[in-house]
C-alpha cells in the first residue's frame, strides 16, 4: 500500500484560490476586458488559445527538466511549472472548474496505487464502452 501523500500546505491552497478568483474576475461575464488583461484575452479567444499555451508550457517544463539533468538551473523547472499551472487554471475557469476540484481528485487518489488506479480507469472505460 502506498503511503498517503502529505496534505497541501494551506498557504498553497490559499494562493491557488486567490489566483483562481482573479482569473474568474477576468471572464467576460464578470467584466473582463480582453484589451486590458492577458487572461481575459485568452478566455475571449477560446480554448484553442489557452490549450495551445498549455502545450507550450508543458514542453518548456520538459525542456527545463532536461536542462537540469545536465547541470542547468533547477529553479527554471519551478518557473516553467508555475507558467503551466497558471494556464491550466485558465482552462479550469473556462470549464467552470476550480483548483479545489483538482485537489479533491488528488485526495481521492491518495493511498491508491497508481497501477491499481490506472487498471480501475481502464475497467471503467471498458464497461462504459459495453465491452
Amino acid at each position: 500500500m502506498t503511503a498517503p501523500a502529505p496534505a497541501l500546505n494551506p498557504l498553497s491552497q490559499d494562493a491557488l484560490a486567490r489566483l483562481s478568483a482573479v482569473i474568474e474576475s477576468r471572464k467576460a461575464a464578470n467584466g473582463g476586458d480582453p484589451a486590458a488583461s492577458y487572461v481575459a484575452r485568452l478566455l475571449h479567444q477560446g480554448p484553442d488559445a489557452f490549450l495551445k499555451k498549455i502545450g507550450e508550457e508543458a514542453t518548456e517544463v520538459v525542456m527545463a527538466a532536461k536542462d537540469a539533468d545536465h547541470g542547468g538551473d533547477r529553479s527554471k523547472i519551478v518557473y516553467e511549472v508555475a507558467d503551466l499551472w497558471f494556464h491550466c487554471l485558465i482552462a479550469l475557469a473556462h470549464y467552470d472548474l476550480s483548483p479545489a476540484d483538482v485537489v479533491a481528485e488528488l485526495a481521492r487518489r491518495a493511498g491508491t496505487s497508481g497501477i491499481e488506479e490506472k487498471a480501475l480507469r481502464k475497467a471503467l472505460l471498458r464497461d462504459a464502452q459495453g465491452g
